[in-house]
This record gives structure tokens, C-alpha cells and sequence, in this order.
């Protein structure tokens, strides 16, 4: 049985997660509130060498990294929690022995938040540079970068960095329709339900170890859209990137993220998706 560290258990993704996780292994949870489960808490800052002194007894063998400062954060505190926290957080557990680490990043470091963003190509790949111009982006790129940093000094660790979508905390909204261009646009087509959220930091957990720092985008296949994807993004983007992949017989509701490599290494495949053929989920 494994020991796994979850930050920001207190969260609703991470309160679902330590719930699914306790089931087969041992769960600490550490946030700054109480999660309210019956399991392991450590209270503090996971960017706080002092607060994690309080895991020195354990024999952490896997983190899961959920604790961070949300999109609309300042770049400020987008670079000391989520970047210098990250680095802290993670000396501390590679001195200490851990060799799996699981990171929750974001769509948002391709800097997809900004009206302005137009991606390299299309779907985007699971490394795709940031072209981030307001912070919370660049602090997820910057937090990859870490642990690449990391994985460079110690070749025995094994870090996967998820690219997480937006996952709704009142429920899956409606799906999206041709509209004006606007922040977080490409959030609004890229959408995953709690429960897959939850499958995909476990898979990401368990999965068998290898050495390095991987990025995967962790998104549905399909895009959350009740008209085709390239409709939209010309509508916001006009010519200024290729669309060709999602005027191709079948491809027209296709995710804009590239979900290839997740489903090759650990396996996983969002099942909470809408079928545009049969018109149902």
C-alpha cells in the first residue's frame, strides 16, 4: 500500500480525490483548511519548509500537487505559490525519498486566457509553449519547468505534469455557442466533469514508474460545443490559424487540446463527453 500526499485536499477536486484514493492506499492531506474527511491532515502552506516538517515521520511515496493559486491571481502570487511553493514543496520530498510526483498544471499555460492568445497549432499539443501575458499561464509553465529542473538532477524521479481543463464546481454547464471572443474562451470549450478530473490525477498516481518530466493535457476528446469547433474559432480567430483539423469528416467536434499521449501512457479517456451523433452523453 502506498502513502500519497494530496495538497489542497481541502478543495473539491482534492477532497474527491483523497476519498477515491483511500480506498486502496494510505492518504495524508495537507491544505489550510480541514477537509473533513477521516484521513491523515496536515494543516499548513505547502510552499512552507516549517509546515512540512510536520510530514517528517512519513515515508511519502507519491505526491499529488493540487494546492495552487487559481486563474485571476495576480502574477505576484502566481510566481510565489505556484512556482516558489512548487519548488519547496517538491526539494523537500525528492530529499526525502519520494519519487512520484503528480502535478495539477493547466490549459491556461499556453496563456489561453488572453482574447489575444493564438496557439501555434492545432489541437494543441501537450507541449506547446507559453505565450501567457497575465500571469496564472506563465506560473503553470513556470511550475513544468521546475520540475524538469528537478528531473534533471535526480533521473530516478518520476514527475507527470496534467494540464488540467476546467472542471465546473456547480455542474456541467450548457454547451457552448457561436458568441464574441472573451476571456478563458478556450476554457469554455474545454470542460471535464469531476469524476474523470478525479480518474485522471489517480491513473496519473498509479501508473507505472518512469523516470522524467512529462506534460499531458488532460481534456476530453471532444470539445464542449453544440457547433462545430472551427465555426468558433474562426468566429473569434478568423485566419490567423489553421483550422483545417476540424473541417475534416469527424473531426469537427474534436477537443482544440491534443489528448493522444494521456490515453497512450496512463491509459486515460474522459468518459462524461457529449456525442454529437446521437445527441446525448
Amino acid at each position: 500500500m502506498s502513502t500519497i500526499l494530496i495538497t489542497g485536499a481541502s478543495g473539491f477536486i482534492g477532497r474527491a480525490l483523497a476519498v477515491s484514493m483511500a480506498k486502496s492506499h494510505r492518504v495524508i492531506c495537507m491544505s489550510r483548511k480541514n477537509p473533513q474527511l477521516d484521513l491523515p491532515w496536515v494543516r499548513g502552506e505547502f510552499g512552507s519548509f516549517e509546515d512540512l516538517q510536520h510530514l517528517n515521520a512519513e515515508a511519502i511515496d507519491v505526491v499529488v500537487h493540487l494546492a495552487a493559486v487559481t486563474g485571476g491571481c495576480s502574477e505576484r502570487d502566481g510566481v510565489m505559490v505556484n512556482v516558489e511553493g512548487t519548488r519547496c514543496l517538491t526539494r523537500y520530498l525528492m530529499d526525502r525519498g519520494c519519487k512520484k510526483f503528480v502535478m495539477a498544471s493547466s490549459i491556461a499555460a499556453v496563456g489561453m486566457q488572453n482574447p489575444g492568445f493564438r496557439p501555434q497549432v492545432l489541437p494543441i499539443p501537450d507541449e506547446h509553449p507559453c505565450l501567457d501575458r497575465d500571469g496564472y499561464g506563465l506560473s503553470k509553465y513556470l511550475m513544468e519547468e521546475i520540475t524538469k529542473y528537478y528531473a534533471r538532477q535526480n533521473d530516478a524521479i518520476d514527475v507527470i505534469n496534467l494540464r488540467l481543463s476546467s472542471v465546473p464546481h456547480a455542474g456541467l454547464p450548457p454547451l457552448r455557442t457561436l458568441s464574441p471572443p472573451r476571456q478563458w474562451g478556450l476554457g469554455s470549450l474545454t470542460i471535464m466533469d469531476l469524476p474523470d478530473a478525479v480518474r485522471a490525477f489517480a491513473m496519473a498516481a498509479t501508473a507505472p514508474h518512469k523516470p522524467g518530466a512529462r506534460i499531458m493535457n488532460a481534456a476530453g476528446p471532444k470539445a464542449w460545443t453544440a457547433v462545430p469547433v472551427a465555426k468558433i474559432l474562426r468566429h473569434w480567430w478568423g485566419n490567423d490559424v489553421d483550422l483545417s483539423h476540424f473541417e475534416q469528416p469527424g473531426h469537427e467536434y474534436d477537443s482544440v487540446y491534443d489528448v493522444r499521449r494521456i490515453k497512450k501512457e496512463i491509459g486515460f479517456v474522459a468518459e462524461r463527453i457529449y456525442t454529437h451523433k446521437s445527441k446525448n452523453f
